[in-house]
């Protein structure tokens, strides 16, 4: 029997929630399927790039965007979290992603632990983490050059700063670090050789180091008067030909290393972006990755028409593409805007990336640099290092 008031209330209570009145319930609704879970190919198409967004957030929950240049609707493939100011490396041939990262017990501060996360490329989802001893990876917004790899992948150098400079070898292989490399007054990775890295120094000197089978240093070669430090000091993040890591500078000479030997050879003779006609207004190298290559050696640049002293981050709103063995412009392509970074397509007809400001992410002919889609800002809130698919 119901008591007459817990009727009342029951019927009250139907009244103001739209429920129907009792003895005529319709049959529950069917469950709905909120989400669908798919997954990506392990292997990326050429069209794909991975875009590290350091977006506002980023100093706890960064990501790595996983686009596709040739789809403007559905350019987002998926992402993965990058937390703390982390850097990535793709690898293709063992189809993972790898992140250096850092967590805190208390989220931005208490115990500190750095881990090498590995991703797998088709679910996006962590495979395993290698843990680095003494919290000491370094943490600075996107460089290339401070997460790379060697020994033929098998291997993962991290770079330290503490403020002491050192690198971290680490056996992706194997899941475990092998040691630590003391490197004071140099910076940056730059694989070299077939077991090996070269930093850059600040005395303008190059350091090459070669390691043995455990991670340790089997030699070092220090390369005197590498880099002009003072009169053309050099974008950190470079171009790859092959294994010729090409750097531009801050007003445009474009220096060139050859990293195929077990101690890097700097080329002879620097290039050059050129000079707009009539020598007016000043252009400069201006954005965070200014400088790209394609599979035929050729190098873009990302140009700014308000180059001075200091302007050297500002972005810019033209790519100049160089041939640097024949030390020549061949075309300028403009970007209708500013952009911050560029990288370009592995693709028989490849494609010019540029990253905005306003996380826009637009694709060009990197032929004849004509527009061919606009990704919007949908991917990436603030777009920093562009990973193209080899």
């Amino acid at each position: 029997m119901v008591h007459s008031a817990s009727l009342g209330l029951a019927v009250l209570a139907g009244a103001m929630f739209g429920a129907p009145a009792l003895g005529n319930n319709p049959p529950p609704l069917p469950a709905e399927e909120l989400m669908q879970v798919e997954t990506l190919p392990a292997d990326y198409p050429k069209s794909w790039a991975l875009v590290h967004d350091f977006h506002f957030n980023a100093i706890v929950d960064g990501r790595i965007a996983i686009i596709d240049t040739a789809n403007p609707q559905g350019s987002l493939k998926g992402f993965v979290r990058a937390a703390q100011f982390a850097n990535m490396l793709y690898a293709p041939e063992k189809r993972e992603i790898y992140t250096s990262e850092t967590f805190y017990s208390r989220l931005t501060r208490g115990e500190r632990t750095d881990v090498i996360t590995i991703w797998d490329t088709a679910t996006l989802l962590p495979k395993g983490e290698i843990v680095l001893p003494g919290g000491k990876r370094q943490q600075s917004v996107t460089y290339t050059g401070t997460f790379q790899l060697t020994n033929g992948g098998k291997w993962a150098l991290v770079a330290n700063f503490t403020p002491a400079q050192s690198v971290t070898v680490v056996d992706l292989d194997g899941r475990k670090v092998l040691g630590e490399i003391d490197l004071p007054g140099c910076t940056h990775i730059h694989p070299t050789g077939s077991r090996g890295f070269s930093s850059m120094c600040a005395d303008g000197s190059m350091i090459s180091l070669v390691l043995a089978a455990d991670g340790t240093v089997a030699s070092s070669q220090v390369i005197e008067k590498a880099h002009d430090i003072d009169t053309q000091p050099l974008f950190g993040m470079p171009a790859m030909v092959g294994q010729t890591a090409w750097f531009v500078s801050y007003t445009g000479q474009l220096r060139g290393y050859d990293l195929s030997g077990d101690v890097a050879r700097p080329l002879p003779a620097p290039a050059h972006v050129g000079k707009a006609e009539g020598g007016s207004p000043q252009w400069r190298p201006g954005g965070w990755q200014v400088i790209a290559s394609d599979a035929a050696g050729l190098l873009y640049v990302l140009m700014s028409p308000k180059g001075r002293e200091g302007s050297h981050k500002d972005g810019g709103t033209e790519v100049w593409v160089i041939d640097p063995v024949a030390d020549k412009r061949l075309r300028r392509i403009d970007l209708g805007g500013l952009a911050t970074s560029i990288a370009v397509t592995r693709e028989a007809n490849p494609s010019l990336i540029a990253a905005r400001p306003d996380g826009q992410i637009d694709v060009f002919s990197a032929a004849d640099g004509t527009l061919l889609r606009q990704l919007g800002a949908t991917a990436a809130f603030n777009p920093t290092v562009i990973t193209v698919v080899p």
